[in-house]
């Protein structure tokens, strides 16, 4: 099945190489490119494509602010920054604003067809480097903030804080398998409880939950 993409971004040769670098693959397919955001929210929803390719920085708005309002008329489409951005703010903006994933223009363009693929199947993707920034605020102690689940939820195993802990670095359920050196259906029965405990229904929103 052909992933449909559309690219929001304001720089001409970027929108430009990004659709030619996917139209060279056969299984996802660009159906629009938009330079600002009024484009973008006047092409985008009518196109209803399975994945959002967003800058953050566009000449007539927040790419946040396009995230959020295209997620709320398309819930059922993925959306991934793609930026330059890196710092933890900005990062975390973006998934309370609704992205699935945070990727820099710094990446190799096989990482962005790797986010891509990943993003459809409901993983989290993320540039190595947001990775470690995302980590790196899960670790920081707050005085505000103990690292136990919040008191409105079922707290969390020991387990299932660190299946938790790695969908925050962005692995997939895969990897998560294979660094904890459990099965794939263990996995998955992990993050079923994660949901079902912290009252969200995506990785994303579990991660934000948790790290917020």
């Amino acid at each position: 099945m052909t992933t449909r993409v559309a690219i929001i971004e304001d720089d001409a040769e970027i929108c430009e190489e990004l659709r030619d670098f996917l139209a060279e693959t056969d299984d996802i397919s660009c159906v629009c490119t938009c330079r600002n955001l009024q484009t973008a929210l006047q092409k985008v929803p009518g196109l209803a494509p399975d994945v959002i390719i967003m800058d953050i920085h566009l000449p007539d708005g927040s790419g946040l602010d396009g995230a959020s309002r295209l997620k709320q008329l398309l819930p059922e489409t993925q959306i991934v920054m793609y930026t330059i951005y890196e710092d933890a703010e900005q990062i975390f903006r973006a998934l309370k604003a609704g992205a699935s994933g945070y990727l820099l223009k710094s990446a190799p363009p096989a990482e962005l067809l790797r986010a891509i693929r990943e993003v459809r199947r409901g993983e989290v993707p993320m540039s190595g480097e947001v990775a470690r920034k995302v980590i790196q605020s899960f670790r920081a102690p707050a005085p505000a903030r103990s690292t136990a689940a919040p008191a409105e939820v079922e707290p969390l195993t020991r387990r299932e804080e660190e299946v938790l802990q790695l969908l925050a670095e962005g692995l997939s359920s895969v990897e998560i398998s294979r660094r904890l050196e459990i099965g794939l259906t263990t996995v998955h029965s992990h993050l079923k409880h994660i949901y079902g405990k912290l009252h969200v229904r995506s990785r994303t929103e579990a991660v934000i939950k948790y790290l917020g």
